[in-house]
């Protein structure tokens, strides 16, 4: 965004802030007075001139917003509000961490000098002639502390078994506290077996065939979250292991003995050391990073453990949060039920960290076969996939949850688990107030078409996760078949049953980069404009307009999480949080969206990425 500047044509304001101003001198006097300096007091006259002008010139200076201060284009109305009374404006006035008034310049200006001020006394910045405003963007489903922790060693470039082992055995050279200490747990995430030219799980003893790596706790966990590749001292550290386990898989080998994988439920037999203090905040601060440089001001975590709230809650307290959560609390059917004896945290550390629902898992992911479905799979006829919990438990827990207060989310992938989900939410929430507790379904991906309408009927938000679907759609066929496939994402088909759309990335499963997800709601297509239906998109008739998907990342969300009322459009009396774009998302071409660069990240008025 440019620096003030006047405005020249007549009854504009014109920036007369004095920091703004800067002081001129004729080349000529310049000149005359440096005539009488000798060489050596010359340049340092000169070598003092350019610290003073560094400094003055300084980004920081310069940059300095007023506690009042207003922020316009200069033609046109380029502030989406996502607010149907205002959709669009050239001004946005912030008056400390709050929105004072939105509208045209010359409104804005008289409602300002209406309040008894002075006109020169509102700082106006100009957004660049290509940029616009939205509302501070939001990110309904994702993992904040575990994103931190995938960047410590990333799979997700490997493409093979092999290449996966050479990334872990680089990490451990590359770490000499790992590579002096065979006993330290070495922990990486992202690999994909879908992706890899030959589709198979891979072992334990993939990874011992590496002697850098061989003897070595090792922990990988795959890209969707749903399955861990242990290596063998890790499976000997955790031994016994059960013959099997409800709600999930331990995979054996031809002798019967775990081959190497575990899936869902079977990874909460796996024992590690807990993070310490110091790896929770570097791991926070790897996310902080790259959370406001996209543009995010709000991320709903989709699971906090007792460790991970206690984390956030001790930031909260120390003022130390840098942008919004709303936390939902991981159930864990093996602990007592907590519902009735935990308080929900709400607006702790001024309005930056909430906790208030509870994340519970129906079933498991699509990519590693664990979603639960009404009939086999396509590609492997002997299974349906699982249940994470017994339908009887869910509705028992569910009742309590929403009996106390909690809103309840509820991970469902399979069209049977998204079908019992339901079932449990229809029986629940006879005898509640919906609107007070708005139960999200997280992922919806796969409905059958009855259930696509009860979703909208019974108030039941959809926590949906656009990549997942441009992720998805290359092998997604393959594993259901040519006709129930037609079921998985189907965003329009929610939506139009009257289903509220919560839009999120479910980081570090996917790019966290919001206008990934933006550009695969509209298009259904990959960041180069592939599908496997051509170029008009998978599934073309489910894509989102722009406004729907937008609304999902801002005004919707905010309803996700309870926060509508201050947050999530820019009207006046709400937070002032908002995003600065290099370009109009909602005007440029499809190819183009991905291009488009995050010029400022504010919360409550101030820059918390980039400059206004």
């Amino acid at each position: 965004m440019s620096e003030l500047r006047k405005r020249q044509d007549p009854g504009k304001i014109a920036d007369t802030d004095p920091q703004n101003v800067l002081p001129s001198r004729s080349t000529s006097v310049l000149s005359s007075v440096l005539s009488g300096f000798d060489r050596p007091r010359l340049v340092i006259l000169i070598l003092l001139a350019a610290a003073f002008a560094a400094w003055f010139l300084s980004p920081e200076e310069t940059s300095s917003l007023s506690h009042s201060y207003a922020v316009c284009s200069s033609s046109g109305a380029r502030i989406y509000t996502v607010d149907h009374v205002v959709p669009n404006a050239q001004c946005l006035v912030v008056d400390g961490s709050l929105i004072l008034d939105i509208g045209s310049l010359d409104d804005i200006m008289a409602r300002w000098v209406a309040r008894g001020r002075l006109r020169s006394s509102l700082q106006i910045r100009y957004l660049d002639e290509s940029s616009i405003v939205v509302p501070g963007l939001s990110d309904s489903h994702a993992h904040i502390l575990e994103y931190g922790a995938s960047r410590q060693l990333l799979l997700e470039s490997a493409k093979t078994i092999k290449d996966t082992v050479a990334l872990v055995r680089q990490h451990i050279l590359d770490n000499d506290d790992i590579l002096n200490d065979p006993s330290k747990f070495v922990e990486g995430s992202g690999w994909d077996h879908t992706s890899w030219p030959v589709e198979e799980w891979p072992t334990s003893d993939d990874l011992d065939m590496d002697p850098i790596v061989r003897g070595r706790p090792v922990i990988l966990q795959s890209k969707d979250g749903h399955a861990f590749w242990l290596s063998k001292e890790t499976f000997a550290l955790n031994s016994p292991w059960p013959s099997e386990i409800e709600g999930g898989v331990i995979m054996k080998d031809s002798s019967g003995n775990p081959s190497g994988v575990v899936l869902d439920k079977a990874q909460d037999l796996v024992q590690k050391p807990d993070p310490t203090e110091q790896d929770l905040l570097r791991r926070f601060d790897a996310t902080v990073k790259d959370v406001l440089s996209h543009g995010l001001t709000s991320v709903h975590d989709a699971g906090f453990k007792p460790i991970s709230l206690e984390f956030f809650a001790r930031q909260a307290a120390a003022g130390n949060l840098p942008f919004r959560i709303y936390g939902m609390r991981y159930f864990n059917e093996n602990d007592p039920y907590w519902g009735n004896l935990s308080e929900p945290i709400i607006n702790a550390g001024d309005g930056r960290l909430n906790a208030r629902s509870v994340k519970i898992f129906a079933d498991g992911a699509l990519r590693s076969g664990g979603a639960a479905l009404h009939e086999p799979y396509h590609d492997n006829p002997h299974t349906k996939g699982f249940m994470r919990l017994d339908p009887k438990v869910l509705l028992d827990v569910v009742s309590k949850f929403l009996r106390d207060g909690w809103q309840v989310n509820i991970h469902a992938i399979g069209d049977y688990a998204n079908g019992v989900v339901l079932d449990t939410f229809e029986a629940a929430l006879k005898d509640v107030d919906v609107t007070a507790l708005r139960p999200r379904l997280e992922h919806a991906q796969i409905l059958t078409q009855t259930d696509l309408e009860r979703v909208g009927k019974l108030g039941v938000i959809s926590s949906i996760q656009p990549t997942h679907a441009i992720s998805d759609m290359w092998f997604a066929e393959e594993r259901l078949g040519p006709e129930r496939v037609k079921g998985l994402y189907a965003f329009r088909s929610l939506l139009d049953h009257g289903s509220r759309l919560a839009i999120g990335s479910d980081f570090p499963v996917e790019d966290m980069n919001p206008l990934a997800g933006f550009h695969a709601a509209i298009t259904r297509l990959s960041p180069e404009g592939q599908s496997p239906n051509g170029p008009s998109g998978w599934f073309p008739e489910q894509r989102l307009t722009r406004m729907e998907a937008l609304r999902g990342m801002t005004i919707d969300a905010a309803y996700a999480s309870f926060t509508e009322d201050s947050l999530g459009s820019l009207v006046p009396g709400k937070r002032a949080d908002y995003v600065v774009l290099s370009q109009d998302i909602m005007t440029v071409p499809v190819d183009q969206i991905l291009s488009t660069k995050v010029q400022a990240t504010v919360i409550d008025g101030r820059a918390a990425f980039g400059q206004v």
